[in-house]
């Protein structure tokens, strides 16, 4: 009884919660990134700009220097809309955006020529060809123009990551089984006989598909978006 009335007679002291450092990033930052790499991925979720992905993704070398280009414009240029949202009239707000977009492009291709010449020959038209990539002017339009420039930054980030993830596993897997080579660094030998099919677009298209159905199936968990369509008079 005496150890109970000492314990009762204590002063009980109450120490102010302290909580948890909030993350120096904000939820919706990340979410942006996320969801830009994940349920909205340009390649293997919307099916878009394939004409370049087919075309310059014969190395892991040429599907790098393609993905930082197209990372570079997509986060400039949703920087530069987001700035000037509130300033551009609606009716010419896809002629400016273009304006952006092309002269973002142009400082791009006359960095890797002066800087990565021979990069530069091998992806050749297609880096003037980024100013009608249509992931560029969609999510300049969709994104970048509705939202501030934190969120209109990250979008344009994880969009190029979405671009950059399966454009460089696409181009390592032709490298790899076209030439037999990874960054330039011969893998199986001598005798290795290429599968030239990898090189052509036909290797490109049937790559792709494998990487389309496991991302969509497995990764991603969800099904193409024309899988929900069911057509006139459809059940």
């Amino acid at each position: 009884m005496e150890k109970v009335e000492a314990l009762a007679s204590q002063e009980v002291v109450i120490r102010p919660v302290v909580e948890a450092p909030t993350s120096l990033i904000p939820k919706e930052i990340i979410s942006d990134v996320w969801n830009a790499i994940k349920s909205n991925n340009p390649i293997l979720k919307l099916v878009l700009g394939l004409c370049s992905v087919l075309a310059v993704s014969t190395s892991v070398v040429n599907s790098l220097g393609m993905s930082f280009a197209a990372m570079f414009v997509l986060m400039g240029s949703n920087v530069v809309v987001s700035l000037i949202r509130n300033v551009v009239p609606a009716k010419v707000r896809i002629p400016a955006f273009i304006v952006v977009i092309a002269s973002l492009v142009t400082v791009v291709d006359l960095l890797m020529a002066a800087y990565f010449h021979d990069l530069h020959e091998e992806l050749g038209i297609f880096i003037p060809l980024i100013v009608v990539n249509c992931i560029i002017l969609a999510r300049a339009d969709a994104f970048a123009a509705k939202h501030h420039v934190g969120r209109a930054l990250a979008d344009g980030f994880g969009m190029g990551l979405g671009y950059l993830i399966p454009l460089v596993l696409l181009g390592g897997v032709r490298e790899i089984f076209g030439s037999g080579t990874l960054l330039g660094y011969q893998l199986f030998g001598k005798d290795y006989v290429p599968m030239v099919v990898m090189l052509l677009p036909a290797g490109a298209f049937i790559v792709l598909g494998f990487m389309t159905a496991l991302f969509n199936r497995i990764i991603s968990g969800e099904g193409l978006a024309f899988e929900s369509y069911t057509g006139p008079g459809g059940h």
